[in-house]
């Protein structure tokens, strides 16, 4: 039986100065953290909602999201956390997203699951539109695919957004 445990972010933010949107989890899985990326357990959807969105299939996560003006962090610098459940964290430090939009040019911030938008929500004051999404994770099985890449449209939509 595992115990929760103290952990601080254990990987940077993705991002660029020219990165438009930002899109943010609650903490990293036991499994992101053992891989040091984002969404690398390979039950979640993430990245197969975005092969979906785009048309393209994704071999290079961090390039792809470079490539496309997509920052990727998660709300929890620091908390308590029993493996990877959401909800057993506590003791929550947020991450300084503010300090990450000013270096950008992000305008509209997501949080994929209701977890990481209930954090943003209590410990994240940003100017900029925020968004939640529905969580891609195998712990939201009542979400099919096509559902979920529906509900992710409006990323394609944002990043579109004054770009004419």
């Amino acid at each position: 039986m595992t115990k929760d445990e103290f952990l601080v972010h254990p990987f940077p933010a993705v991002s660029a100065k020219d990165s438009r949107i930002l899109i943010l989890g609650s903490f990293p899985s036991v499994v992101s953290r053992q891989q040091s990326f984002y969404y690398a357990n390979p039950t979640n959807r993430f990245w197969r909602v975005l092969e979906e969105l785009f048309h393209t299939k994704i071999d290079d996560r961090k390039q792809f999201c470079l490539d496309h003006q997509i920052a990727l962090w998660d709300v929890i610098h620091s908390c308590r956390i029993h493996g990877s459940s959401d909800a057993s964290i506590s003791d929550v430090t947020a991450n300084d997203i503010q300090g990450l939009v000013n270096q950008t040019e992000i305008h509209t911030i997501f949080t994929t699951g209701a977890k990481a938008s209930s954090l943003y929500e209590k410990y994240v004051t940003c100017d900029q539109e925020h968004i939640a999404l529905p969580s891609t994770s195998a712990a939201n099985a009542r979400m099919r695919m096509v559902e979920l890449t529906n509900a992710y449209q409006i990323i394609l939509e944002k990043l579109n957004e004054g770009k004419d």
